[in-house]
């Protein structure tokens, strides 16, 4: 049976970046840090006294941050109306179990308010879900934003693998190594077998932080269609090819 969840005891507020990074390192289960420009976190406060001060005990149980987003054009991939600077992307989110059910949804939402009061010129935010981490956007949808599916992004994203029994290395990793990530290229300089697999393409959310006739106006010039939520148990098919090196 899920936990209630009380509000009461929690509170959110901006902290330090180094914080933020020390438990996205330790608890995400990316196990890490990535660019932040905004680092909230959520406290936790079941009412018992300061030992030595006086105010009340708090936890930090939970952290989200927010980064400016790499493409120079992610402001216009939403609306031709957005400046780059217009947009936040959510790069990060923890929250550690035993708070309460819904815990997730409530921090996600309160740091809309967050960023509505402390950063106005904002007025969208981006996200991705991994579907090969199992994630469609459960969080995302239980916040309501809007899903533009998972074709947006043009080139598809290869992971290789140079030992039959080794492990899978992201293309984006090996790029310095090779000066590409493409499997052809990368197949005339190896001079023995290695393994590919495609990597499922990951799910984009949009969310319009603007209230009132500036989000109508807004929605109406988002450049891309929204879609029905994908669902959770979707099955992911990763197809691995062998290529053998080219002979000279």
């Amino acid at each position: 049976m899920s936990k209630y969840l009380d509000t009461t005891k929690l509170s959110v507020r901006e902290i330090d970046r180094q914080i933020a990074k020390d438990m996205v390192i330790k608890y995400h289960y990316s196990h890490k840090w990535t660019k932040c420009s905004v680092a909230l976190g959520l406290y936790y406060s079941d009412g018992t006294q300061h030992q030595f001060f006086d105010m009340k005990e708090e936890k930090l149980i939970g952290v989200i941050c927010y980064g400016d987003p790499i493409g120079r054009l992610t402001g216009q991939s939403i609306s031709e109306t957005l400046d780059r600077t217009e947009v936040l992307e959510l790069v990060r989110l923890f929250v550690f179990d035993g708070y309460g059910s819904n815990i997730e949804s409530w921090f996600l939402s309160q740091t809309f308010d967050w960023l509505r009061r402390n950063v106005p010129k904002v007025k969208a935010l981006i996200s991705y879900s991994d579907p090969k981490e199992g994630h469609a956007g459960t969080i995302y949808q239980a916040t309501n934003w809007i899903y533009q599916g998972n074709k947006l992004r043009f080139n598809d994203s290869w992971s290789f693998k140079f030992e039959e029994d080794g492990r899978w290395i992201h293309g984006k990793t090996i790029f310095p190594q090779y000066k590409t990530n493409d499997p052809k290229k990368i197949q005339e300089q190896v001079n023995k077998p290695f393994w590919i697999r495609k990597e499922p393409r990951k799910h984009r959310y949009v969310y319009i932080l603007l209230k009132g006739g500036e989000r109508r106006k807004l929605l109406k010039s988002l450049k891309h269609p929204t879609f029905p939520y994908p669902k959770g148990n979707d099955d992911i098919e990763m197809e691995i090819h062998k290529l053998e090196p080219i002979e000279s």
